[in-house]
């Protein structure tokens, strides 16, 4: 027997004041293997310790909603019986150690969150942040990242849709990989977590358990320093044909009526998958650890709890349907054992060679974890920027703007990543949105990922209304119907009263904006202690949100399509180039608020839009965002492989400034779309023409040749020359 030493209570993450919690919970001093599992349970990977108070404030129902936060994977009605059910999670401590396995490893755990709930997992996306492409290990782990999501996502048989990649100096020393996948799920068919019925059996299925991946949860709940590569050992090992197996097996068991309930290992492994199931179930259980599957000899209770090996999972199944279940998982080549029962009294007991290892009420590891109310401070407002500044040349901060890191083309990253496996992806990435075709049907769902991390940095509150409304705008200007998001708040160390201040201001910032917009939070990912030596990262509420199409034939792209149509730019422009990318890139400044967003001006704006698309009216949409107006007119120049001619000129403001709620439309007929935007009241105003092989303004012209070269080479170019 280990003694309990304070050394030890520190090494698990433990605060004195919360070991006294843990042992007051218990009525007795825990043993090692009691003391893990308190561990990973009241991590703030797993319990939300400290971002809990505040995500109660995010507006979470609407009547399309069937499943909210709470269970493995939002859930929403999309008509027909049918139901998209998805989720956005963090592996970004675990793909710093190792980029390859944390990246496809984040991609492996948010696919078995959805299909857990028994949907076919249709799209992946993600949202990575990386730091400056010359700092130490960072084209090592650019490429390493994109080559695990290519990996474990081309393996698996499910496509990677779309995504966004940023880069900024906050994180040289802690980058981040937010992974989201949807699912598609008859609404009869939806499948949860909480263990019912005494005496039901508990089922182990998938990979067998290794050493891999122990105490990952406590080391994604810590912040890094210069020791942090011996952490390699927590970062799991993927395999995705395994999955792929798992999937299967999973949806044809789903199939019939034999699940009671079902949990994916993810996070803290057994632990949290036993634990989740038995306290929202309001029952206990009891594990036979000596049943439980391992692929290396001598494993001990505490390595067998807390493993976070891959690709497995934990059902409770209906008495009797053990064999059947069983010759399903073996048909496909893949462990099932029964490893305990549901039992009553509200305790998780653990058993091994015949003795009692482990005796816990499950209340004090669940519901009554620690939930702290920790201090913060607003973030001061930023001094607004001075007036006059000037662009030397439109054209040639142009062609900076188009090929620096944030706006380069992406290509060499998403033609990395199968996009079109399935058959049902009908808009590819590059867009704003990327499409996908419900299997069979004329529906489709719009799937969009975005974040301004600059702006939450500068103004949090405006920063959290600008993600929300930047994704709903996204989906959109593809013409979908913008139905619920979810979320990955990625901060900082939250003990620093600052940090938690921009968390708590997003926090304001994304629920007004979800209010505003119809645009409940349906799941998410809290990742906090994202700091390295006392540096945090930019605050980055990546938001992913989910819309849907009911004719996919009748979806907008960005492309302009034909020569000789009007360019018409929709909301009101300001010059707003506070926190703007042109004040970044042009003049080397990182200053001034970001650009206000008025919420009901975008909620008009975006359903006139709609409006337009569904009726045919326009030929291309794009939404305005970083680099603002001239940047994307050159988007959909290039994507079109037309050019425009910009009758319509200004000063740098009117061409990079970054208001919000704006878009862009081509129509044959200009007089019909600004006589429907005067009656809506909706701003609106012809700035050109489509055509030519350049974009021109004012007497000067750039090539479409020119500018693709610089804006399509420019990242391979920049992660050249590091293996």
């Amino acid at each position: 027997m280990i003694e309990i030493t304070p050394q030890i209570v520190a090494e698990h993450g433990f605060t004195p004041e919360e070991y006294e919690r843990v042992v007051a919970s218990m009525g007795r001093v825990p043993n090692l293997l009691e003391l893990g599992i308190f561990s990973v349970m009241w991590s703030e990977h797993c319990s939300y310790k400290s971002s809990r108070l505040h995500l109660a404030k995010l507006p979470t129902k609407a009547p399309w909603v069937i499943c909210g936060p709470g269970e493995n994977a939002g859930v929403i009605d999309i008509g027909d019986g049918d139901a998209a059910i998805f989720k956005m999670e963090s592996h970004n401590h675990p793909s710093f150690i190792e980029p390859y396995q944390g990246a496809a490893t984040g991609v492996g755990g948010i696919l078995r969150d959805v299909f857990t709930m028994g949907a076919r997992p249709v799209a992946n996306m993600n949202a990575l942040r990386f730091g400056e492409i010359n700092a130490p290990k960072m084209r090592h782990l650019v490429k390493g990242v994109v080559a695990g999501i290519g990996g474990y996502g081309n393996c698996v048989g499910v496509p990677t849709v779309g995504g966004e990649t940023n880069f900024h100096k906050a994180y040289n020393g802690n980058i981040i990989v937010n992974a989201m996948t949807v699912g598609i799920a008859r609404q009869d068919k939806i499948f949860y977590s909480a263990a019912a019925g005494i005496g039901n059996p508990v089922v182990y299925v998938g990979s067998k358990t290794g050493r891999d991946g122990i105490h990952g949860a406590t080391m994604a709940s810590a912040e890094f320093d210069e020791d942090s590569e011996e952490k390699r050992p927590t970062v799991q090992v993927g395999d995705p044909f395994t999955e792929k197996l798992l999937i299967e097996a999973c949806l044809e068991l789903m199939a019939s009526d034999a699940i009671v309930a079902i949990q994916d290992m993810g996070a803290a492994g057994l632990t949290s998958s036993s634990v989740e199931m038995a306290s929202k179930g309001g029952v206990g259980l009891r594990l036979d650890l000596d049943k439980v599957p391992v692929r290396e000899t001598h494993m001990t209770p505490y390595e067998m709890m807390l493993s976070e090996s891959q690709e497995r999972m934990l059902m409770v199944l209906k008495p009797g349907r053990e064999a059947f279940a069983e010759a399903i998982f073996h048909k496909w080549e893949l462990d099932f054992a029964v490893i305990g029962e549901v039992v009553p009294g509200g305790h998780l007991t653990l058993t091994f060679h015949g003795d009692v290892v482990g005796d816990i009420p499950l209340a004090p590891l669940a519901d009554a974890a620690p939930k702290y109310d920790r201090p913060w401070t607003p973030t001061p407002p930023r001094a607004p920027l001075e007036s006059g500044l000037q662009s030397k040349d439109l054209l040639a901060d142009l062609v900076t703007l188009i090929g620096c890191p944030d706006l380069a083309s992406k290509r060499w990253i998403w033609e990395q990543y199968d996009h079109m496996v399935g058959a049902d992806t009908v808009q590819r990435p590059g867009g704003d949105a990327a499409v996908v075709r419900v299997h069979g049907s004329r529906k489709a769902l719009a799937i969009s990922t975005d974040c301004t991390p600059r702006y939450c940095f500068a103004d949090p509150v405006e920063g959290g209304k600008q993600a929300v409304a930047e994704v709903w705008r996204n989906l959109t200007a593809v013409g979908a119907l913008p139905l619920a998001i979810t979320d990955c708040m990625n901060f900082g160390n939250p003990q620093r009263p600052e940090i938690m201040g921009q968390f708590v201001g997003c926090i304001e910032g994304m629920s007004e904006a979800c209010l505003a917009l119809d645009f409940p939070v349906v799941s998410g990912n809290v990742s906090l202690y994202n700091e390295t030596s006392g540096v945090g990262i930019l605050p980055t509420p990546a938001i992913g949100g989910v819309g849907i199409l009911q004719d996919y034939g009748h979806q907008a792209s960005l492309a302009f399509k034909a020569a000789g149509e009007a360019i018409i730019l929709i909301g009101a422009s300001k010059g707003h180039l506070g926190q703007s990318l042109w004040l970044r890139e042009v003049l080397g400044r990182e200053d001034g608020p970001p650009p206000p967003v008025a919420l009901a001006e975008e909620r008009r704006n975006g359903d006139f839009v709609r409006g337009l698309i569904g009726s045919g009216a326009v030929t291309a949409v794009h939404d305005l965002s970083g680099g603002g107006l001239l940047v994307a007119v050159a988007s959909m120049a290039l994507a079109g492989g037309i050019g425009a001619v910009l009758t319509a000129s200004g000063d740098a403001g009117w061409a990079f400034g970054e208001d919000q709620g704006r878009y862009f439309v081509t129509a044959s007929d200009a007089a019909a779309v600004l006589a429907a935007a005067a009656k809506a009241g909706v701003p609106a105003v012809r700035i050109g023409t489509t055509g030519g092989d350049a974009v021109a303004l004012g007497g000067t012209a750039l090539a479409l040749a020119g500018l693709r070269a610089a804006h399509e080479g420019a990242l391979p170019e920049l992660l050249a020359g590091e293996a």
